[in-house]
């Protein structure tokens, strides 16, 4: 049995079923307000995010940066035409997030949802990543 024979094609000329645009829509927009609502809350400040840069061992002179860089990344990621760039930014972002709680002893399983949540929100809405990462029976 030869590989096309196993491979499914996906045929990029269809257009991509409305249930999975808008389901991937709503999924990328959640995932996207998240790392909004982080960057302002690193923005705003106050003990609780003291306390939490302090058990993770980051010094708060990277507050300020460390918001900005997450406000970029989601901004890139929710604008239509630059996602695919957004989705492996957040991955590199979520990669650093993963090994700092990793390091402490937290759990880190939030961090790798988000991740999957961010490619699964993109895959749903571009047909284009069907041929790319084909789902196989």
């Amino acid at each position: 049995m030869n590989e096309t024979e196993t491979t499914p094609v996906v045929d990029q000329a269809k257009p991509t079923p409305p249930a999975a645009k808008w389901t991937g829509r709503v999924i990328s927009g959640l995932v996207g307000l998240a790392f909004l609502a982080s960057a302002v809350s690193k923005f705003v400040g106050g003990a609780g995010l003291e306390e939490g840069f302090a058990h993770l061992g980051l010094p708060m002179e990277i507050q300020y940066p460390l918001a900005i860089l997450e406000l970029v990344i989601a901004i890139i990621y929710l604008i239509p035409p630059t996602t695919v760039l957004g989705a492996i930014l957040l991955t590199g972002y979520l990669g650093g997030a993963i090994c700092t709680h990793w390091r402490v002893g937290d759990v880190f399983i939030v961090q790798i949802v988000i991740g999957v949540l961010v490619w699964l929100g993109v895959f749903l809405r571009d047909r284009r990543l069907w041929v790319l990462l084909p789902i196989r029976m």
